[in-house]
């Protein structure tokens, strides 16, 4: 088994592309391993390394389905959604709350006013 081909940062050959590049031109790994490395030299720390595929493997992307989309508006929708009082939030819930920020947050000045 080999070792993989290591590039410095910007100067990769033409033909091997980052995962973000295959995207952008509608393409996608296709089950084809990494061909190569990309690594950008840091000082003091480990270098920042990017994996290559190459362009002529890969596959486009495929499209989306109805199914696809209907599951994914209902998965976006119940990250919306408060576990605490139910009610959509009209943004994404951060999971380190876990629930909407006026339930995580509570204003006490209106538990007074209610008192």
């Amino acid at each position: 088994m080999g070792a993989l081909p290591v590039f410095r940062w910007r100067l990769a050959p033409d033909g091997y592309a980052t995962r973000r590049q295959l995207r952008a031109r509608g393409l996608r790994p296709g089950g084809q391993g990494v061909a190569a490395q990309l690594e950008r030299p840091r000082r003091r720390r480990p270098p920042l390394v990017a994996y290559l595929y190459r362009v002529d493997l890969a596959k486009p992307v495929r499209p989306m389905t109805p199914a696809k989309r209907a599951a994914l508006d209902r998965a976006n929708a119940a990250r919306r959604r408060c576990q605490e009082c139910g009610r959509d939030a009209g943004y994404v819930i951060p999971p380190s709350l876990g629930m909407c920020v006026p339930c995580a947050y509570p204003d006490p000045s209106e538990a007074l006013r209610s008192a």
